[in-house]
């Protein structure tokens, strides 16, 4: 079991139902999974760019992202039916809970100039943040890289309100903008 796990079982979930008094303990949040995703339209002119793409991808996640193609051509956009428009992987399990730690606590003190992230969710108890480098993470060789590329990072709960995502985030040590970072005892 992960470090994050663990320390959900042990000190989150009992605090979050502090807070928030649910009836039952399955109304608890949890996390259900984290997509992370990229455009790559930009890229897909040149094949090996594309590789380029996959192969950090995989190196950030941990595992084989798919390719995801346009279903029809747009002329205004230069786009075919079938052309390579961007990745995704989703994570769930173990593999969520190493992404989120390594996320937490290597990348964001990386990122440049940061001083947290908005604490603004979707209005249906998911996050998402977007990222304009992938060279912040420790996984991606930097003299491999050939262009930059942002992303995408979705995270996905069972919640049913943003406060409650916003929360469990912050418990799980997502950096927010003005509000404290909660330190595990």
């Amino acid at each position: 079991m992960s470090r994050l796990k663990k320390r959900y079982e042990s000190q989150i979930k009992s605090a979050l139902n502090e807070k928030y008094q649910y009836a039952n303990p399955m109304m608890i949040p949890k996390m259900d999974k984290v997509v992370i995703s990229m455009g790559i339209a930009e890229a897909s002119k040149d094949k090996n760019a594309v590789q380029d793409c996959l192969n950090e991808m995989t190196m950030i996640s941990g595992q084989k992202p798919i390719l995801i193609k346009s279903t029809k051509s747009i002329s205004n956009f230069k786009l075919r039916e079938g052309q390579p428009i961007g990745i995704k992987v989703t994570l769930r399990g173990k593999r969520l809970y190493d992404f989120m730690d390594r996320f937490f606590n290597v990348v964001c003190p990386r990122i440049k100039d940061f001083r947290g992230f908005n604490p603004k969710g979707d209005g249906k108890g998911n996050y998402s943040l977007g990222i304009d480098d992938q060279q912040i993470f420790p996984e991606v060789d930097l003299d491999e890289v050939k262009r930059t590329q942002g992303m995408n990072i979705t995270f996905v709960t069972t919640a049913k309100t943003d406060d409650e995502c916003i929360e469990l985030l912050r418990w799980l040590g997502l950096p927010f903008k003005n509000l404290p970072v909660v330190v595990p005892a």
